[in-house]
């Protein structure tokens, strides 16, 4: 009994020995603000309104013009040129759910004080009706000039829109206007680690205010009302289920500006989009609730009649706060197409998260500071994605489908990561196919010189359009692959897996090759 007894102090000397090692191994993990080196990033957020002649001379039925809205991320390269993402859909004529992704490159100089030429030049796939754009691809250049006045541009352009292996070919001027964003961000290397802010500097770059963000991931019911009208133009009765992502950044205490963008999973076959951008404003708040009243302006169609596409969705609702970061959210509103018959009354919920970033001062008041941080890696990648004998309800039966997409990873640690992805299709027969995914992935340690890591991810999401048999839309994609990491914040990526719908019999290979942009943002620990 006496040796037992020894045995077992023995065991909890141990325990207790190597808890204060962890402790204090812990505790030499968090480090000062001041030793975190960081850097800014001046980004550009661009609305242009390009006016597309449609070939009114082989199908007159078609509205002369089509207006379509680019809203471009534009990311600087150099003192000269930037790169960027460009999502662009129709809001006037009547190519309703005609929605793009794609990539650019641009150039721009000054000429006198604030006058710049600006040039760039714009690939990507997507599309609505098939016959006018059939593979999906299309490139659209433009040149023009820019002013710049305080922090705003406003520019003029000749745009050429080319939907190269379809029918849409269009010369016109469009007009843009530019709006500055900054990101204050810092190596990836320096990604999950804490840090503490004793006594912090005012010249400390981050001694400045953290930016207030949400994150939500909405589930809406869109009930059709009066003359709503399918794209055969029988009445739509449905009940529509959307399925949606939301971000919203705060501008005041009680305002934020957002953008949201969902589709259809039920009610429907699969093909209608929206994307909104709107205002919202806080009425009264405390720390179990807000309540919030928002106006979305913006894109919506695909499987609903022919209309412009140009829609207001005015809404109002409630965010019951589970924790600091973390909120239940439920709304209601009204969907309304400006020239169109679509209108719809819309409930939903969902699940959303509360963000501080990038400074440790508060936002808007800069009274107090914050003490305790993190920092998130976070990636971007670009992706080429093949799926092979695709499976479609039309001729060409199977097709080797070629889309263009982008993903979006936060680290939730070394070795889990959230997954949110969009793609459009370019090849294959199959304008105007999307999917929109998200989802969990793992990635092993860095082996090879530490530069390569072994990935798996799981996605599920909502996929649809062009023919291409998913059913109401729902699929699941797991992959495996690889990244090799070239500089400190750029890899190759590629993967392969396999696509399935759950209700339609589109299974198929799916291939991945891309690049892949890692940095890492400083976030408040509540």
């Amino acid at each position: 009994m006496i040796l037992k007894t020894k045995k077992y102090k023995e065991l909890l000397n141990y325990i207790f020995i190597l808890l204060i090692t962890t402790s204090s191994l812990l505790a030499q993990e968090t480090q000062n603000i001041s030793t975190l080196q960081g850097k800014e990033l001046h980004t550009n957020l661009r609305f242009q309104f390009i006016p597309v002649k449609m070939p009114t001379n082989i199908f007159p039925n078609l509205k002369n013009t089509m207006g379509v809205l680019g809203v471009h991320y534009q990311i600087p390269i150099s003192s000269s040129f930037y790169g960027g993402v460009t999502i662009c859909t129709a809001i006037t004529g009547d190519q309703g759910g005609l929605f793009t992704l794609g990539t650019e490159i641009g150039y721009q100089k000054k000429v006198i004080n604030n006058l710049f030429i600006d040039t760039n030049f714009h690939f990507g796939g997507g599309g609505g009706y098939r016959y006018l754009v059939n593979d999906g691809a299309f490139i659209n250049p433009n040149i023009g000039l820019k002013y710049k006045y305080n922090k705003i541009s406003f520019g003029l352009q000749f745009s050429h829109y080319n939907f190269y292996t379809g029918k849409i070919k269009s010369n016109s001027l469009s007009f843009f206007i530019d709006i500055p964003n900054l990101i204050r961000y810092t190596k990836y290397t320096n990604s999950q680690k804490k840090y503490i802010a004793n006594n912090i500097n005012l010249a400390n770059f981050w001694s400045t205010p953290a930016i207030k963000n949400s994150q939500t991931v909405r589930f809406n019911f869109l009930f059709p009302i009066r003359k709503s009208k399918k794209d055969n133009l029988q009445p739509l009765k449905n009940t529509l289920y959307v399925l949606g992502f939301e971000y919203q950044k705060y501008l005041r205490k009680n305002t934020f500006a957002f953008v949201h963008s969902g589709a259809i999973y039920k009610g429907l076959r699969a093909g209608y989009m929206d994307l909104f951008f709107g205002l919202g404003y806080i009425p009264y708040q405390n720390k179990y609730f807000n309540f919030f009243t928002k106006l979305s302006i913006g894109a919506a169609g695909g499987r609903i009649a022919p209309e412009g596409g140009l829609t207001i969705y005015p809404s109002t609702g409630v965010d019951i706060k589970l924790t600091k970061s973390f909120a239940i959210n439920a709304n209601m509103g009204y969907y309304k197409a400006i020239k169109g018959d679509f209108e719809a009354y819309a409930l939903g919920f969902g699940i959303k998260y509360f963000g501080l970033n990038g400074g440790a001062q508060t936002p808007f008041t800069k009274q107090s500071k914050f003490t305790h941080f993190r920092t998130q890696g976070m990636h971007v990648n670009f992706q080429n994605q093949t799926y092979l004998n695709a499976q479609k309800t039309d001729a060409p039966f199977v097709i080797d489908l070629q889309m263009i997409g982008m993903q979006f990873n936060v680290d939730f640690n070394h070795t889990f990561y959230f997954i949110g992805e969009a793609g459009f299709a370019y090849g294959g027969k199959s304008g105007g196919y999307a999917h929109g995914l998200a989802g969990i992935g793992m990635s092993s340690s860095s082996f090879f010189n530490k530069k390569m890591k072994i990935h798996l991810e799981g996605v599920i999401g909502v996929a649809g359009g062009a023919g291409v048999d998913t059913g109401a839309g729902i699929v699941i994609r797991p992959t495996l692959g690889f990244s090799y990491k070239i500089t400190q914040g750029i890899a190759i990526f590629a993967s392969a897996g396999k696509m399935k719908a759950l209700y339609g019999s589109f299974y198929t290979t799916n291939i991945n090759t891309g690049l892949r942009f890692s940095l890492a943002t400083l976030s408040v620990v509540k």
